[in-house]
């Protein structure tokens, strides 16, 4: 059984009945957040009980919002490694450093634990019809999920994303629109189509359960670390549902009584050319201003505006973490560090913390003897544009005839 007990807003409190759909707060228009009677779930859970579980973000399925199990769609996504990285460690003169790899998720990111949640919930309630906005990962998850559970699909994409993107998603069944614009754009038109159509929002944070999805990422890193945190978190950030998720995680699992009050920093990554949270981070804002001419390879960091700009700068302060951008130069090198040290293929923006870390380090933010996981949010295979000799550099990829 799920323990969700209502949806509550994340900026103004108010509650909500969690078995209607919903999007954003009908009052204020923030993101809605699962709320779960934890006290119960502490009597009927333990850390021990879970060992003997199957090997994917079900295992807490307790604390997940899907209640019939008949609902739950599963590919196999979650329980994804926690890689001790020895040898990028001995690069950046860390003994516990540590990759998170999502890259090894069904459909090749994070995104599926996102939309496995989703999708479910959704077709639980009654959905037959989703869509959303998408940089690429979450359209290829989407269109998996909603395939698996017999649900239509429509996803908008700019219309230039790696033509990888689209093919998956016209793969598994989804109508692919192409706009010409940011995610921002493509929203507005997902919006304008689907809302006549009765088409349910399954945009980043316009409704409760990709977060839900998310946030397994917590208790798995807790889980995989003997029920302790790490001291640094760094983490790619677009949307922001993956570090606001973590953050909720670690809230509730300390509730349980499985963790104590001891919070990793927070650490978010951008892009140089679309830096909205480490811009209102450092200027000292509430919210984000959306960003200019957004550009980088990394298509999951550009993000202009974020509707959970808000959760993600509380969790950077209340963490006492930080957020810096990189440059696209930056990510593509450490993504060949990453690769020829620890044998990861990771994206772009998988790449980004990594980068992060180094400036972190010359800094002397980090000590020698901190833990720090880095998350690598997915494979770089669907980026495999950015690797050709001419665009790499013999230096980077060694080729001959």
């Amino acid at each position: 059984m799920s323990f969700l007990t209502h949806l509550e807003c994340g900026r103004c409190g108010r509650q909500y009945d969690a078995d209607r759909l919903w999007n954003l707060c009908p009052e204020c228009g923030k993101p809605l957040l699962a709320r779960y009677d934890l006290l119960a779930a502490a009597r009927a859970l333990s850390p021990a009980g879970l060992a003997c579980r199957e090997p994917n973000l079900w295992r807490y399925r307790e604390l997940l919002p899907v209640r019939d199990p008949a609902h739950r769609l599963t590919l196999g996504e979650g329980w994804t490694p926690l890689v001790h990285a020895t040898r990028l460690g001995a690069e950046v003169g860390l003994d516990r450093l540590y990759i998170k790899d999502e890259g090894l998720n069904p459909t090749g990111s994070f995104k599926a634990r996102g939309m496995a949640v989703a999708v479910s919930r959704a077709r639980e309630l009654g959905v037959t019809a989703i869509s959303l906005p998408t940089a690429g990962n979450a359209g290829g998850a989407a269109s998996a999920y909603a395939a698996l559970g017999g649900l239509e699909t429509h996803v908008y994409m700019p219309s230039d994303v790696p033509p990888l993107f689209v093919a998956e998603c016209c793969a598994l069944g989804a109508e692919v629109t192409l706009v010409d614009g940011l995610i921002t754009d493509c929203g507005r038109r997902a919006a304008e189509d689907g809302r006549p159509r009765g088409w349910f929002d399954l945009s980043t944070l316009k409704e409760p359960y990709r977060l839900e999805g998310k946030k397994t990422m917590g208790y798995e890193l807790a889980e995989q670390l003997g029920w302790r945190l790490p001291d640094l978190v760094v983490y790619p950030t677009g949307g922001g549902t993956g570090l606001v998720g973590m953050w909720k995680a670690f809230d509730e699992l300390e509730q349980l009584g499985w963790i104590g009050p001891a919070r990793p920093r927070m650490v978010t990554v951008q892009a140089e050319g679309c830096a909205p949270i480490v811009k209102a981070l450092h200027d000292g804002h509430e919210f984000a201003a959306p960003w200019p001419n957004a550009a980088t390879v990394a298509d999951g960091l550009r993000v202009p505006a974020a509707v959970g700009d808000f959760l993600i700068l509380r969790a950077l302060r209340e963490s006492g973490g930080t957020a810096l951008a990189v440059s696209d130069e930056e990510m593509m090198a450490a993504a060949r560090l990453i690769g020829r040290t620890q044998g990861i293929f990771a994206c772009p923006e998988g790449a980004a913390p990594l980068a992060a870390l180094l400036h972190l380090r010359q800094q002397g933010w980090i000590g020698d003897h901190e833990s720090v996981v880095l998350f690598n949010t997915g494979s770089g295979l669907k980026y495999a544009h950015l690797w050709p000799p001419q665009l790499a550099g013999q230096s980077a990829c060694s080729t001959r005839k």
